[in-house]
């Protein structure tokens, strides 16, 4: 389990550390969906001229820590839960190495991930959407929620987040495994005397 926590984080902020600009203007965007009047970005390449020009270039790496830590905690979620639920399928002969037992599990990681992500995931998309100086950080973000809202708003949006990680989850999981049965299969094939 350790050395798959520890892939997990790391993935996660690589990707982080390279993509967050591109997060940053796509939060933005839905945002700006909900917002009455007229558009403040006219396209993707406006978004990030424009964030940069009121906000600076580091506006565009906006909620960075928090989206390091979300993108681990999914990661680590997502590879732990989705190992740790087949393994006790097979374990106690509830279910064989199949299509299903991957999709079971893939669909019971989607859910543990989605409730251990979703206080960080929140505070993300909130704290990135946040006008410059609202927060003074992610952190002060998280405890203005729950001084003001309350636990539960910690868990907004739970249901389209749950749809989005778990129906990830079944198409990464089960692709995934079918790939690894065709790679052993073929190499089965090359390895077989002729």
């Amino acid at each position: 389990i350790g050395s798959r926590l520890l892939a997990g984080c790391t993935t996660g902020a690589m990707a982080v550390a390279v993509a967050q600009p591109t997060d940053v203007v796509k939060v933005r965007f839905q945002a700006q969906a909900r917002t009455e009047g007229g558009k403040r970005y006219q396209g993707t390449l406006d978004a990030y001229k424009t964030i940069a020009r009121e906000e600076g270039v580091r506006g565009l790496w906006k909620g960075t820590s928090p989206n390091i830590t979300r993108n681990a905690l999914v990661n680590c979620a997502e590879l732990v839960t989705y190992d740790l639920i087949k393994d006790a399928l097979l374990k106690y002969n509830l279910m064989t190495d199949n299509l299903p037992c991957h999709f079971t599990s893939a669909f019971g990681a989607g859910f543990c991930t989605t409730i251990i992500a979703s206080p960080v995931d929140v505070v993300k998309t909130r704290y990135m959407n946040s006008a410059p100086g609202q927060y003074g950080s992610a952190v002060n973000c998280a405890l203005t929620m729950l001084r003001k809202e309350g636990p539960l708003a910690f868990y907004k949006g739970f249901t389209p987040s749950f749809l989005r990680l778990g129906s990830w989850n079944v198409v990464m999981f089960v692709t995934y495994e079918q790939l690894k049965r065709a790679m052993m299969a073929a190499r089965g094939s090359w390895e077989a005397p002729s």
